[in-house]
């Protein structure tokens, strides 16, 4: 699968049924059920690695501006939380993620988009009947794109940077 395929497929999610993420997502479902289970694997890749270019200390503070601040390990951001931020920004296209790449402070507040996470399983087990086992070569996990998140000169330790948070909350510092 190309990115070109990638990108045009994202295109085809039903906005006008916002509030039914199943009726959203059911065109791109569709069409990717009908295509091989190599390029279903490939639409996860892909999505998980746009996810994970996404996840930097600085589309964090776009994300979150006025309110919460990833250089400060004394403020608690939720890694579910900021993976379902990124998810709309990849939701809305190549055009918004180019643009958020660009400029960070410029993201989409307060909305989350979960259900872009299911698309390459729910295609998968339409076409094959089965549960969805592929695992993808870079995790799109909050806070796992360690280039993302070096420290900058702000960045501060505190109780969400410590060794006794699970590493899937831990913010780098």
């Amino acid at each position: 699968m190309s990115e070109e395929l990638f990108w045009d497929l994202i295109a085809r999610f039903n906005w006008k049924k916002t509030g039914d993420d199943e009726a959203v997502l059911k065109p791109v479902v569709t069409a990717l059920s009908k295509m091989t289970v190599e390029d279903i694997f490939a639409f996860d890749d892909i999505l998980a690695a746009k996810l994970h270019a996404l996840d930097t200390r600085e589309i964090c503070r776009g994300t979150y501006r006025g309110t919460l601040d990833p250089d400060d390990g004394a403020q608690y951001i939720s890694a579910d939380d900021f993976l379902y931020c990124r998810c709309v920004i990849v939701a809305n296209g190549k055009g918004l993620f180019d643009q958020s790449l660009a400029n960070p402070m410029g993201v989409p507040q307060e909305m989350e988009f979960e259900a872009l996470l299911g698309v390459a399983s729910a295609a998968y087990e339409k076409k094959m009947g089965q549960e969805y086992d592929h695992v993808t070569p870079l995790s799109w996990e909050s806070f796992s794109n360690k280039e993302g998140w070096k420290p900058t000169a702000r960045t501060r330790p505190g109780p969400y940077t410590s060794e006794a948070v699970p590493p899937g909350n831990r913010r780098p510092t």
